[in-house]
């Protein structure tokens, strides 16, 4: 081989390898491409692996990864007019790098703008809620307020927000004193108005418990009433029978439950002539006295 040909094998091997690096480009998995044109977004790649440009064209790369959008603390004013420090930070990814190229033009472009929305978004939606609200009980809906109009907002800019979370939301020093004395107040309050309410349900309760108490003794002694007299009419009706069947008989029975009723221990004396109609069984089971009947 002449000293001639090693020069233009060279030559043309640096010429080619040139060309190739000029038309060919790989997109790593963490990145999206995006083909530039004069400047102007063409195409772009969101798969990794080797890719083919023109060779007036350029290449320039956009992070896939989730990304963290941290933001600085603000001070929000509720709709109570009390103000919060709150601390609040965002996950997103971006799903249409040519759109957010378009739009933004680099991440850190990107998160300047995203920022300034999630501001807004933070101002807006913690400014119709109450400090009470924000610091309690109603913090995870409006975490998912925020996420749900910040995502409107970053769709413009092909970017999927993820979460929003709000890492903490305090009162200034000088108003979170008084602001803790009213919402103790208020929930004292509030428990008192449901205490009194729990006592006049109760009073009703017992008033409607002793108005069924007093229907049912009345209906149980209306009953015990008519079960008495039916019973006393077929007492008077066996006494009837027993004493049309044998008076003698009768009257006798009817001695002996006199006896067993005045005569019982205890009771008081009772002073009568030996003569009285009432010992007429006493001495004598036929119920003669001596000298007669």
């Amino acid at each position: 081989m002449s000293r001639i040909a090693i020069p233009a094998i060279m030559i043309g091997g640096f010429l080619a390898v040139v060309l190739v690096s000029s038309i060919a480009f790989v997109v790593p998995e963490t990145d999206y491409a995006i083909v530039l044109r004069f400047g102007q977004p063409v195409d772009q790649h969101k798969e990794a692996g080797l890719q083919l440009k023109l060779p007036w064209e350029s290449v320039t790369y956009i992070d896939k990864r989730n990304r963290e959008l941290d933001q600085e603390e603000i001070e929000v004013i509720a709709n109570d007019q009390e103000r919060l420090r709150v601390d609040a930070f965002a996950r997103y990814r971006i799903v249409d790098p040519q759109t957010f190229y378009e739009r933004a033009g680099n991440e850190s472009a990107g998160e300047r703008r995203l920022g300034s929305v999630m501001d807004q978004t933070l101002r807006r939606v913690l400014g119709e809620v109450s400090v009470e609200d924000i610091v309690s009980n109603e913090r995870g809906a409006l975490m998912l307020r925020i996420k749900e109009l910040l995502g409107q907002s970053a769709a413009r800019f092909g970017v999927e927000i993820i979460d929003v979370k709000i890492r903490r939301a305090d009162l200034p020093p000088q108003n979170s004193l008084a602001v803790f004395q009213r919402m103790i107040t208020e929930r004292n309050q509030l428990a008192a108005r449901i205490r009194a309410e729990g006592n006049e349900a109760a009073q009703q309760v017992q008033a409607q418990a002793d108005r069924e108490a007093t229907e049912i003794r009345a209906t149980a002694d209306e009953e015990s009433e008519k079960i008495r007299g039916r019973a006393d009419a077929e007492r008077n009706r066996v006494f009837a029978e027993a004493y049309g069947a044998d008076p003698e008989f009768f009257a006798f029975y009817r001695s002996l439950l006199a006896y067993e009723a005045s005569l019982q221990k205890g009771d008081t004396t009772i002073l009568l002539s030996p003569e009285s109609e009432f010992f007429r069984y006493f001495n004598n089971l036929e119920g003669v006295r001596d000298g007669g009947r």
